[in-house]
């Protein structure tokens, strides 16, 4: 089965399949579906982990758990892999997260540190990419803007910084620095939910990302990325 048709979960246990044209893609019909139609809040009456613990036994309700976080996960995985490979990644982070659902723990109400963390292990597979990725943005007109909403960690950045400058600074980092940026950033996670996401304690996150913050602050001129005060 194509991770590219892969989305909702059907009764007998399987998938069920959507539209690829209603997948976003740059320049193609229905390139806001996935963001606009899928990023549905979660109700009171059922948090991510009774949605979890409840598709045990009814596998289609763990659907619901895709229409509210795809377009998230989207936005986060095609910022770093672009729209293309970001559909496959958030197919198969749905297919990982529904084999391992027995083994969530449901005393956690939100899934969301759980599934970006899946995402970003299945990002790393992509590692190639995403440096070409970095590399293509660093050729990109000097006066384009950082593209996407000032983000806790790159309000500084998106006003004051070029594309390629902080593609550049993005390049440069480790990989556990760059994660723990970027889920800040683009997967706008608090750092207890980023230490949920890798499994790290959230010493080690504040670490990383101070670690980020400075490299990425002396390739931007000495601008904090994050618009704080050390």
């Amino acid at each position: 089965m194509s991770v590219r048709l892969v989305s909702r979960v059907n009764l007998d246990g399987g998938l069920r399949r959507y539209n690829p044209d209603n997948v976003p893609r740059t320049g193609r019909p229905g390139a806001h579906a996935m963001v606009a139609a899928m990023t549905v809040p979660p109700t009171a009456q059922e948090c991510d982990a009774a949605l979890i613990e409840s598709s045990l036994a009814d596998p289609e309700a763990f659907a619901a758990l895709f229409d509210r976080y795809a377009g998230m996960l989207f936005r986060y995985v095609s910022r770093r892999l672009g729209p293309e490979a970001a559909e496959d990644v958030v197919g198969e982070t749905f297919l990982a997260a529904f084999s391992k659902r027995h083994r969530y723990d449901v005393a956690q109400r939100d899934a969301r540190p759980w599934l970006f963390g899946i995402a970003t292990k299945l990002v790393a597979r992509h590692h190639r990419r995403e440096a070409a990725r970095y590399r293509a943005l660093r050729r990109s007109p000097v006066d384009g803007p950082v593209e996407g909403p000032a983000d806790r960690v790159a309000a500084g950045v998106t006003a004051s910084a070029s594309r390629p400058v902080l593609a550049e600074a993005l390049s440069g980092l480790a990989r556990r620095d760059l994660d723990v940026l970027l889920l800040v950033a683009w997967g706008d996670l608090s750092y207890e939910e980023v230490a949920r996401a890798l499994g790290i304690p959230v010493g080690t996150v504040r670490s990383r990302l101070n670690r980020a913050r400075r490299k990425v602050r002396a390739a931007l001129g000495d601008t904090d990325p994050m618009g704080e005060e050390e």
